[in-house]
């Protein structure tokens, strides 16, 4: 037998083309002839467009092209693509390629300049003449919903765009018999994904050939082309769509589509030249998606031991100026809320609202985050209120093994059955309990104590779900070099899946890991799929990788025993060679079988699917799968200055089969600095007019190195019964208990009671000095 990959910590093949300047990201294609293209954006959160003349910036040196929305074809004067439509979002409202005659928020794409050089089209712009007659905005969440309030769409008489409910038992009559009931208001701001690299695209089209080819930092590219084809009027099979090197996606670019993405390829179409347009820092803030804006009331009603009767959340919802991706954010705050816990009786409500903010689609997390937020400070209420240990109150009502498949009674994203399919969620927490001490937790921190030092330690649990549909697709190739080659449908933002897709093909075909090539994120290689996004790609794309490779496995047999006459099921793959179980000298390289597959004279057996030693396959779960963990830090609080420092961060997570152990740690890792900025440093602020007030990277803050301390992770394996490789999605395991972890930890320094997300230095200042020396939050063991 050769070598097994799967499980392995193989290190990440694609890092060394990266780190030594070798990657291909968008702003690197360069073809001949380029043009650049910038974008007039509004200052004004909400304005009505009185005049707009954009004769002289069409007549300054360079400039090959000037776009307002009256000269875009009728296609794309149109709203943009509703993504997700669902019966309860009644004003399903998108944006525009060009603002027609209202701007809705600061940043809104108002006109479109194509010159020779980026310089003389963002000089152009300064030469456009617009006239705005400012209108009253609403930037505040709560007072979007007032009576009286500034319309945002002055056609809908609201702006409140959904509003959705979901109820599992009997509520009402839980709260009424409660022994106890607890409520709070809970917050979390908005923040920005800050991905290194910002949105980029470049088109080139072919007239001859009618063709247009896109490169895109998109975490979606097979969704573009179908909508590129749509909208400019081209059969797919003509538009290419690449998704090269991505510095980092995170939610945000799974948009589809920016209006960008539809104004560079129609400039290029109508040009007959390549456009590139690169979109800098401070669009970034003002232009790209944001997330986390959540404003929640929360009631959590127990017995006298803290046994769960009831939950229930009533949440408002800020979806910024318009709403394309649906309210898929929401959806996954209010059923992801429920966590590890028995919880018989449960009821959540949300209203989405529209406000003069940049849209709101989903950021890593994709409101896991504030459902885990919401969940685990409405636990240590109940600890604190019945003077009871919080971890013995977590443990008291969470679910067990036995209990699989769990079904919480709720309706998931996918509008499928919220059911944990697996999971060992006791293992999982007295894991997360012994690595960070918590038994002699009462002595380090009575020590620190004594040494004038506020020390404290948090815990928060969590459910991910991930994997959801509909489906990915995968082809996997032998040519006649022996090397292997696999095109699947999803794209690659550093999730290292030219790695742990490798692993699998390897595995399947007996070949050395270094000899498989994984092509991601272009659909020209491969032409169906949906993308990268909701931790989903290792379940669905990785599933659909290894039923390629198992059928290509299937095939090399049989081929390999016409050749060695030999039985296929005597027939062995290792080493790169196909050999007879038993007597290893009769073998053939699996080079030579991909040719025998691909015969030039005589017939095809039936039981072939076809030609050449090559399969494509799909994989569609049937729901979600479920992952799980733990998160557990010690922090120490500076009450003379309010900085707040991580000493230690555990992890216990549990996403079944693990692929590749260095990968995920990486994963983890990254979430976890992504969760401390959610958690103290990033917000975006606005002020009353919309205007955005963190525009660079001195106001909005992102932690370093020196803010992140080392991550200790452990995990524990429950395989899914739901995929053939039994592996749970991982990509936001890092990032969701953050901010709720966090907040356990200063409560317990300071003995506090924080409802809000994110802190700062000087709110944590205020805090620190208002709590007694010595203060210790109830219910710390």
């Amino acid at each position: 037998m050769g070598t097994r990959y799967f499980g392995e910590p193989v290190r990440r093949r694609e890092d060394p083309r990266l780190l030594t300047g070798r990657g291909t990201y968008v702003d690197d294609v360069r073809p001949p002839l380029l043009l650049h293209a910038a974008v007039l954006r509004s200052p004004h959160a909400r304005a009505r467009i009185s005049r707009l003349d954009a004769s002289r910036a069409a007549a300054a040196p360079g400039v090959a092209l000037v776009l307002t929305h009256a000269d875009l074809p009728p296609a794309l004067r149109e709203p943009l693509p509703r993504l997700i439509p669902h019966p309860a979002l009644v004003h399903h409202k998108t944006q525009y390629a060009l603002a027609p005659g209202q701007v809705r928020h600061v940043g809104e794409p108002v006109a479109f300049v194509v010159a020779e050089s980026r310089y003389q089209a963002e000089d152009a712009l300064d030469l456009i003449d617009v006239a705005y007659e400012p209108l009253p905005a609403v930037t505040d969440l709560e007072d979007a919903v007032r009576p009286g309030a500034p319309l945002v769409h002055d056609d809908m008489g609201t702006n409140v765009c959904a509003e959705y409910t979901q109820r599992v038992g009997d509520p009402d009559a839980a709260f009424a018999a409660a022994p106890h009931v607890f409520r709070e208001r809970l917050r979390m701001d908005r923040g920005a994904a800050s991905p290194i690299e910002t949105r980029g695209v470049v088109a080139l089209w072919d007239a001859q050939t009618r063709e247009l080819v896109v490169y895109d930092s998109t975490q979606a590219p097979i969704r573009i082309r179908n909508y590129l084809a749509a909208l400019l009027g081209l059969p797919q099979n003509h538009v290419r769509v690449i998704a090269p090197d991505v510095g980092g996606g995170f939610g945000p670019k799974i948009m589809m589509c920016y209006p960008e993405e539809l104004l560079v390829p129609h400039a290029a179409m109508r040009l007959g030249r390549p456009v590139k347009w690169i979109e800098d820092r401070r669009e970034n803030f003002v232009s790209m998606n944001q997330e986390r804006e959540q404003i929640h009331d929360a009631e959590i009603a127990v017995d006298a031991d803290g046994r769960i009767l009831a939950v229930r959340t009533r949440f408002l919802y800020d979806s910024g100026a318009y709403i394309p991706y649906g309210i898929i954010v929401p959806i996954v705050a209010s059923t992801q809320l429920v966590g590890p816990y028995r919880i018989p009786n449960y009821e959540c409500t949300f209203k989405a609202v529209f406000t003069n903010k940049v849209i709101v689609s989903p950021y890593r997390g994709a409101g896991r985050p504030h459902g885990c937020f919401v969940m685990e400070r409405l636990m240590d209420r109940v600890a604190r209120e019945l003077g009871l240990d919080r971890a013995e109150v977590r443990r008291r009502n969470l679910i067990q093994p036995h209990e699989f498949p769990y079904d919480t009674g709720l309706i998931f994203q996918d509008n499928a059955p919220l059911i944990y399919d697996s999971g060992n969620y006791p293992a999982l927490f007295a894991r997360a309990l012994e690595l960070i001490d918590y038994e002699g937790w009462p002595a380090a921190q009575a020590a620190a104590r004594r040494e004038g030092r506020a020390l404290g330690l948090g815990l928060a649990l969590y459910v991910e779900g991930t994997g959801i549909g509909p489906y990915e697709g995968c082809r996997v190739t032998v040519e006649p070099s022996g090397k292997v080659y696999a095109a699947t449908s999803v794209g690659t933002q550093g999730q290292g899946h030219f790695t742990s897709f490798a692993q699998i093909v390897a595995d399947a075909l007996g070949v050395d890991v270094a000899d498989v090539t994984v092509t991601t994120g272009d659909s020209g290689a491969f032409g169906w799929g949906t993308g990268t996004f909701a931790s989903r790609a290792a379940v669905v794309a990785g599933n659909a990788v290894a039923l390629a490779a198992r059928a290509v496995r299937d095939k090399a047999l049989l081929v390999a025993a016409r050749l060695l006459e030999a039985r296929p099921e005597d027939i062995e793959l290792a080493g790169g060679r196909a050999f007879v179980r038993g007597a290893p000298a009769r073998s053939v390289a699996l080079g030579e079988v991909a040719v025998a597959a691909n015969p030039l004279r005589g017939t095809i057996p039936a039981e072939w699917e076809g030609p050449g030693l090559e399969a494509s396959r799909y994989f569609a779960p049937p729901r979600g799968t479920f992952a799980a963990g733990c998160h557990a830090a010690v922090v120490e609080v500076d009450r003379e200055t309010g900085a707040l420092r991580v000493l230690r961060y555990v992890v216990v997570h549990d996403c079944g089969p693990i692929i590749n152990p260095l990968i995920l740690t990486g994963q983890i890792e990254g979430g976890v600095a992504q969760g401390i900025g959610n958690a103290f440093y990033e917000q975006i602020v606005y002020d009353p007019d919309g205007q955005v007030l963190t525009q660079t990277f001195m106001d909005y803050l992102l932690p370093t190195a020196s803010e992140v301390p080392p991550v200790e992770i452990a995990h524990i394996e429950t395989p899914s019964p739901l995929n053939p490789l039994g592996v749970k999605g991982a990509g936001e395991a890092g990032v969701i208990p953050v901010p709720a972890t966090i907040a356990s930890a200063i409560d317990d320094a300071l003995g506090t009671r924080i409802t809000q997300m994110p802190l700062s230095h000087q709110r944590l200042l205020e805090l620190a000095r208002r709590a007694p020396v010595g203060a210790a939050a109830g219910g710390a063991a």
